[in-house]
């Protein structure tokens, strides 16, 4: 500003775009108020999101959920799921109430690739949600031993898990530690096999056809074991969506191997080192050339068929979609009606799609809205969804900004990116 490269204007509309974003999320009328932090809350808080983002992703001749009163065994298999579950590293870690679950704490890892345990144990809320059946564990390390644990019991709960950080890219989707065969060897031995993942991204499932379920409970956090919980025994009716696509194969990725030499973990590629960029090698693993052919578009436009798609998730309950009309004007809007076909309460995430005109240069679907309803059994409700005009529009280099292509759009609605019974088509200027 001295050296009269900057304005006075222009420094007192970066401080006003401050101050209005400090008065906004309420800084300045309601300060921080120093206060003795409520563990337990912060508990119920972390375990009501993470039942919001399990994704059932499998449920053959409804084994799920359980019915506690008709189990006499249960076979608790995998992940040091006696004493605790995962969390991702990076900004995906915070430090668990009760240290790290898993001594010693990061085995065989360097200071930021440190694998942290939170101390909630699914083995002892499975036995809290079935009091009268035998619960046993086994660590899932020997594919024999566990399928041996397994043989007879009513059920078999099969936990498998994938670390992963920030800052880094994984070498491969596949399990580490040779969960996938263990998995397999479980699911052979009973068919009453339910695999609980808990992974911060999508992984390959050569087993996928024999369990008769498969919950992606994520990075579950403090309170995981109790969300996990409460979905697999029915408490709580699971209505989360997946936010990426599954692939069946490594193969369909857009890009299926990495550009720099993989450090010394095997199973995990972390970033080049100043070292390696020193060589001429790029500072990234992967070169994103694929254009806007980004996660679901991309296996779209490549007409590769998929393990889960995109927005995926299902319930205890079913749902239908009817009625279908699309409005335009400033903000288009797709009106349509939600039915709870089912026997129980649920939450449904209905998503909403557009195909542009073939002008855009776009030959597949993008998502331009969603809206989550909750519905008693039967229930039937007609909702609208606006649609933002820039959620259509695509961006304009010669002119510098988005531009809402003339001609008309093809609107979708449904349960996924891969499920959506609803068409209806709009003219747009």
């Amino acid at each position: 500003m001295e050296a009269g490269t900057i304005s006075t204007a222009e420094l007192d509309e970066h401080v006003h775009r401050i101050l209005r974003s400090m008065f906004a999320s309420g800084v300045i009328d309601y300060p921080r108020q120093r206060s003795v932090i409520d563990p337990f809350e912060g508990f119920e808080t972390s375990r009501k999101i993470e039942e919001g983002g399990i994704v059932l992703l499998k449920n053959e001749r409804a084994a799920l959920p359980l019915n506690a009163a008709r189990l006499h065994t249960i076979a608790v298999i995998g992940s040091h799921s006696d004493v605790g579950m995962i969390s991702g590293g990076g900004s995906a870690q915070v430090d668990p109430i009760g240290g790290n679950a898993i001594d010693p704490p990061g085995k065989g890892a360097t200071h930021w690739q440190e694998e942290i345990w939170f101390p909630t144990s699914p083995l002892k809320a499975i036995q809290a949600r079935a009091p009268k059946a035998t619960v046993k564990y086994d660590p899932g390390t020997d594919p024999t031993a566990a399928a041996t644990a397994a043989k007879g019991a009513d059920v078999a709960v099969v936990f498998a898990h994938m670390w992963a950080s920030e800052g880094m890219d994984l070498k491969s989707l596949t399990l580490p530690h040779d969960q996938d065969t263990v998995i397999a060897a479980v699911a052979a031995a009973n068919p009453h096999t339910i695999v609980v993942l808990e992974t911060g991204n999508p992984v390959t499932m050569p087993w996928v056809s024999a369990p008769a379920a498969i919950l992606e409970a994520w990075f579950a956090g403090n309170d995981g074991a109790d969300a996990v919980g409460n979905v697999l025994f029915g408490t709580v009716n699971p209505s989360g969506k997946l936010p990426n696509t599954f692939p069946k194969s490594e193969a369909d990725l857009p890009h299926p191997t990495l550009t720099t030499p993989p450090p010394e973990s095997d199973h995990f590629s972390g970033p080049a080192s100043p070292e390696q960029w020193a060589k001429g090698l790029p500072p990234f693993q992967v070169t994103y050339d694929e254009g806007a052919k980004v996660g679901y578009k991309w296996y779209d436009a490549e007409k590769k068929p998929v393990l889960f798609p995109f927005g995926f998730g299902l319930s205890y309950t079913t749902y239908r979609y009817s009625g279908l009309q699309v409005t335009p004007g400033d903000d288009v809007k797709a009106t349509f009606t939600l039915t709870n076909t089912g026997p129980r309460e649920g939450s449904e995430i209905a998503e909403v799609y557009a195909m542009l005109p073939d002008a855009a240069g776009e030959p597949f679907k993008r998502l331009v809205g969603f809206t989550k309803l909750k519905l008693d059994a039967k229930e039937k409700r007609t909702v609208t969804v606006e649609i933002d005009p820039k959620y259509l529009s695509i961006f304009d280099e010669a002119k510098d900004g988005w531009t809402l292509v003339p001609g008309d759009y093809t609107i979708l609605v449904g349960g996924s990116s891969q499920d959506l019974p609803l068409k209806a088509t709009v003219s747009l200027k």
